[in-house]
């Protein structure tokens, strides 16, 4: 029998930035994809999901030629077999879980991470095979195999696990101290709309960068001071400012919490605060965060939290608060007072 077991994460600094090679900071908690395979004489890989109380199989043979949008299960296999990858033994798997389900906190990358781990454990290659390959695999069977506009933040961040800085240029991760205190994920009801999202924030964001490439060719984003928002704005179109307001100082704020976090005993108000500014320009200017979200965050802030943000791409999903242990209660009853579906405490796991 073959056993994996893959966390949730949760990106704290640096949403909508990994896209536009800038820096992330995320972390994975305790909400976790299980998988349980047992070996069969038929074939076949199938598939019990047991959460959405579906079954699907999938031969060995399969061509993997015409693989349809999110069929990630077979998309792996395509990545895997170009890898040299032999699969060639059958196995009845069972697939559940205790993370939310399209709510940001990124239930299937974590399948598609299970996944790998599961077919590289039917190869042996377990020991041999690092969390670095496991997350770039994952990255182009999700995204480049689709061509989706998603970054390569969640894949990256759920191989390695821990609270790490990604360099998305290169997928280089340094890890950071896990000091963030109590951490409440609030699951607000409102359905996202992922793929819409991604791709406004990514083309409207890069559009805004472009427009000052064109004019300054030698301009590098990587090296942009936060001066440089209003040096360069004239030569932004206005409909896309806010874009190139959240390019310049989401990149920012993610260094400043870098910076906090690499310290022994990082400074939990000010970690909050950046949150807070990073969930205001999403708000804002990415404008990704519904309103009824937002009317769970002030609450939520005013009830004690130290920072909240929405998690993931936007438009629906969850939320994070970080919150100290005397306000626990009155942040989740904030969040639930305006309409929140289920509120939790997490850890951050390694």
């Amino acid at each position: 029998m073959i056993e994996i077991k893959v966390p949730a994460r949760i990106c704290f600094y640096g949403d909508h930035q990994d896209y536009l090679g800038l820096p992330v900071i995320a972390g994975t908690i305790d909400r976790f994809i299980n998988l349980r395979a047992t070996p069969n004489t038929d074939k076949t890989y199938l598939l019990k999901l047991l959460d959405l109380r579906e079954e699907a199989k999938i031969a060995l043979d399969d061509h993997l030629k015409n693989v349809q949008p999110d069929d990630y299960f077979r998309s792996v296999m395509a990545v895997l077999k170009r890898e040299g990858f032999q699969l060639d033994q059958g196995y009845d798997i069972e697939i559940s879980g205790n993370i939310p389900v399209n709510a940001g906190l990124s239930s299937s990358s974590a399948l598609v991470v299970a996944w790998i781990r599961f077919l590289v454990a039917t190869q042996g290659k377990s020991e041999e095979i690092s969390d670095y390959q496991i997350g770039r695999w994952a990255y182009e069977a999700e995204v480049l195999f689709f061509d989706q506009p998603g970054g390569l933040m969640d894949q990256y961040t759920i191989a390695q696990k821990g609270l790490i800085y990604i360099d998305t240029k290169n997928g280089e991760s340094t890890r950071l101290n896990a000091g963030l205190g109590k951490l409440l994920v609030a699951e607000s009801g409102v359905p996202k709309k992922t793929l819409e999202v991604l791709k406004n924030a990514r083309v409207y964001q890069q559009r805004a960068v472009d427009a000052v490439i064109n004019v300054h060719s030698s301009f590098e984003l990587e090296q942009a001071s936060v001066s440089d928002y209003e040096a360069y704005v004239d030569l932004v179109p206005e409909e896309l400012q806010g874009y190139w307001y959240a390019a310049i100082h989401n990149y920012h704020i993610t260094l400043e919490a870098k910076k906090e976090l690499l310290n022994p005993n990082p400074d939990i108000q000010l970690l909050g605060d950046l949150m807070n500014q990073h969930q205001m320009i999403l708000q804002k200017e990415i404008q990704n965060t519904p309103l009824e979200m937002a009317a769970m965050m002030d609450a939520a802030r005013d009830a004690g939290a130290i920072g909240t943000k929405i998690i993931g791409s936007g438009g629906g999903g969850c939320m994070v608060a970080m919150v100290p242990d005397d306000m626990e209660e009155k942040v989740i009853q904030a969040f639930l007072g305006k309409g929140a579906k289920a509120v939790y405490a997490v850890e951050l796991k390694s």
